[in-house]
């Protein structure tokens, strides 16, 4: 049944088939995102949501190095099984697994011994100095499950076990917002019980994937006694992974960052932007979720070597992709003053919130560009273009997008500066696809023709057999 979606089913329905139970799960991650973000809002207190805003690049850095494991590892096994190396996939995913759980432990241990020079870091200050460390702390202790979280859910696809990829993540979500009400409001928690009802969460959704390994998979596996990778395979996964894992990191990087710029003026602009951010995920996790729902698809044909289906896959994704963000961007922009208000009543937080929000969804198409090309060169194994494009959106191109507009245009340059970063990353991405994937299809397209000697679809100039199509 695996081998019939990725070789044989319409592109549309194969795309659909493993991207949808991504996406319904994005969704449902992201309205357990907007339940936390309402339930820590209605607390009325600024300084708690700002806390909350400063401390959630902890969580992102343990998503950014759950993606080593997942990504990385989803990346290199999807190719093996295209290759048909079913048992090379099986050791590699024991591998992964493994070593999501001790990297889990090595950061939490970290994070805890350098936790208040990172918090100043981060951007805490006098008044949030005390609700950003209560997050930070259970956020830190929980790594370990976090991290793992992140792997089978990746794994899991590369054998078309889409559906229970997506239901492990939704059973975390739903956990995570009926825990959320009772630790924020009941037991009085505040931003401690947010980050008790987030690790909770993932101990379920851990132990469903555990389970599901265990009971369902074919070519996945936990047993210990399969774990052995040798150092051309364990570089093959770092050189996908440690670019997936950057991208996460930038964006942990660009959310300090911005809350740095937006420091001169005054928490409630940092609160804002924290309340934007989550509303502006909407589209991004949508987005997420279709361009790398699709991923097991390129990487399986990348490995088998089928580029006739992959220009199919391609086309698809980017025109579905593009017409995707557009919609959800126009959507989200003309709903932006209910959204905002839902969140937060307070007149000026809300109006600074409108602005942002619109200005986040300007790039929006271009975010939809950057990853459809990520997700492709991270299938491939294009550890050089998928690094570029990680540390270019919301790291090098932002930075230098923050500098500059906030020099020249103050508070308005900082809320514009990730769309024009999103525009510029978006001509890298098409110049990198141009330069590498492409050339590689057309290259091959060329070799074919030359070795079948079909001259319907060739002419002879000189001495050289060159593609009509």
């Amino acid at each position: 049944m695996e081998n019939e979606i990725f070789e044989k089913m319409p592109v549309p329905k194969a795309y659909f088939k493993l991207a949808l139970p991504v996406v319904f799960g994005m969704v449902v991650s992201l309205v357990y995102n907007m339940v936390d973000t309402y339930f820590i809002a209605r607390t009325g207190n600024t300084a708690l949501v700002a806390g909350v805003s400063i401390g959630a690049p902890v969580f992102t850095l343990m998503i950014a190095l759950g993606d080593i494991f997942g990504l990385g590892g989803s990346s290199v096994i999807s190719r093996l099984f295209g290759e048909k190396k079913t048992e090379d996939g099986k050791r590699l995913s024991v591998f992964c697994f493994y070593g999501a759980i001790v990297c889990g432990i090595f950061i939490s241990a970290l994070l805890m011994i350098f936790r208040q020079p990172a918090l100043r870091l981060l951007g805490a200050d006098q008044d949030t100095f005390h609700y950003a460390s209560q997050y930070y702390t259970y956020i830190a202790i929980g790594a370990p499950v976090i991290i793992l979280s992140l792997t089978p859910s990746n794994l899991l696809r590369t054998e078309g076990l889409a559906n229970e990829s997506m239901i492990g993540s939704i059973l975390g979500a739903v956990v995570n917002m009926i825990l959320d009400p009772v630790f924020i409001s009941v037991l009085g928690l505040g931003a401690a019980g947010a980050a008790i009802a987030t690790v909770i969460g993932n101990i379920c959704t851990d132990c469903y994937f555990i389970w599901v390994l265990l009971k369902k998979s074919r070519r996945l596996s936990v047993d210990f006694r399969g774990l052995s990778i040798k150092m051309s395979e364990l570089g093959g996964i770092l050189s996908i992974g440690i670019p997936a894992s950057v991208t996460n990191l930038m964006q942990s990087l660009g959310i300090a960052m911005t809350n740095r710029f937006l420091l001169p003026y005054g928490n409630d602009a940092v609160a804002a932007m924290g309340i934007v951010m989550k509303v502006n995920m909407i589209a991004v996790l949508i987005l997420v979720g279709f361009a790398f729902g699709g991923q097991p698809l390129i990487g399986y044909n990348y490995g088998a070597k089928n580029r006739h289906r992959l220009k199919e896959i391609f086309r698809f994704c980017y025109g579905f992709e593009c017409a995707a963000g557009l919609a959800l961007a126009g959507i989200l922009s003309a709903a932006a003053p209910w959204i905002i208000r839902f969140f937060m009543s307070e007149e000026v937080i809300a109006s600074m919130g409108l602005s942002m929000l619109r200005a986040q969804l300007a790039g929006m198409v271009f975010v939809a560009i950057v990853l459809v090309s990520t997700a492709t060169f991270q299938s491939a194994g294009k550890a050089w273009s998928a690094f570029l494009l990680s540390i270019s959106r919301q790291g090098a191109v932002y930075a230098v997008m923050l500098l500059t507009l906030s020099h020249l245009s103050g508070y308005t340059g900082v809320i514009w500066a990730q769309a024009a970063s999103d525009t510029l990353t978006a001509v890298l991405a098409a110049i990198l696809f141009g330069r590498s994937i492409y050339r590689e299809i057309r290259q091959d397209s060329r070799s074919c023709l030359f070795r079948s000697g079909n001259k319907q679809n060739a002419v002879v100039r000189g001495r050289k057999w060159v593609d009509k199509s």
